[in-house]
């Protein structure tokens, strides 16, 4: 294992232990998806019940407030900001060895979608306050008994890192204004919720800022109510979002779970993360 896919895993597990999954991580929490450390009651305790040995301190995790952009690599024009997004997206061969690209690949570059008044997603127009974003979409095509378990990643580069603050602010108020939303015709999703990450801008060990939305994804197409998962990070002026739409055949366990408790939705989404910081760390 060298160097590089070392750090991309200690990042997938760094952003998994920072709470970034609400549901599906194999850490030790208990079927309803609680960590170990969440409000799952206490346990007894007793008399006879042997001392208890501290453990040693830990050396200090490096979180996300120890990256620090060169500020001569920042985008400042779309051009700068187009470039950036196709190298930071992850496509299929991030999210794992089934996964192939679907047609059309990318999304169109004037494409913006907008949630309307109605709840009702829309195609709106590119605020001025993002220089450029683009999706790539994946899937695994169908076989047997197995639907087609469609994905996507989306990288977003905004004029100012507070323009970005903003979008992940934004998100999380989307899923509470309307927990119903219309994707298009046909499709939908229902019962969304969405979670910042509880331990605040300090215990973001991947990123600036995470959140993630998990709801019931309902279509025309699938047969029964399968479910929906957007994860969403920032890192400075640059946001990335996975999303899963489920199929029939797959559980979100198995869609969860590539290597250990190591997810293909995280680790689709840190991977965007650790290219960005690539992309702009300071140049030896």
């Amino acid at each position: 294992m060298g160097n590089g896919d070392r750090r991309l895993l200690r990042a997938c597990c760094a952003a998994l232990v920072g709470g970034l999954i609400l549901t599906g991580c194999s850490d030790g929490g208990d079927a309803d998806g609680k960590r170990p450390d969440g409000k799952g009651g206490k346990g007894s305790t007793s008399a006879s019940a042997a001392p208890t040995t501290l453990a040693p301190t830990p050396t200090p995790t490096p979180t996300a407030l120890d990256f620090v952009p060169d500020p001569k690599r920042l985008p400042k024009t779309e051009a700068d900001a187009r470039r950036l997004a196709l190298a930071v997206v992850a496509g299929p061969d991030v999210w794992g060895p089934d996964y192939v690209k679907r047609t059309p690949y990318l999304s169109d570059p004037d494409y913006w979608p907008v949630l309307g008044a109605n709840c009702s997603w829309e195609t709106g127009v590119r605020p001025s306050t993002v220089l450029y974003s683009v999706t790539a979409y994946s899937e695994i095509p169908a076989e047997g008994a197995l639907g087609t378990l469609r994905v996507a990643s989306t990288v977003t580069v905004h004029r100012t890192e507070a323009d970005a603050d903003w979008e992940m602010a934004g998100t999380l108020e989307e899923a509470l204004r309307c927990p119903d939303q219309k994707l298009r015709d046909g499709e939908r999703i229902s019962g969304l919720v969405s979670l910042g990450n509880t331990f605040g801008i300090g215990g973001n060990f991947t990123a600036t800022d995470s959140l993630g939305e998990r709801g019931a994804y309902v279509s025309d197409g699938v047969k029964g109510e399968q479910f929906y998962g957007w994860y969403q990070s920032r890192i400075g002026q640059i946001t990335v979002a996975t999303v899963v739409k489920g199929a029939p055949g797959y559980s979100e366990a198995q869609t969860d779970t590539t290597v250990g408790t190591v997810t293909s939705q995280v680790q689709a989404l840190v991977t965007m993360i650790e290219r960005a910081k690539d992309e702009l760390e300071v140049q030896p």
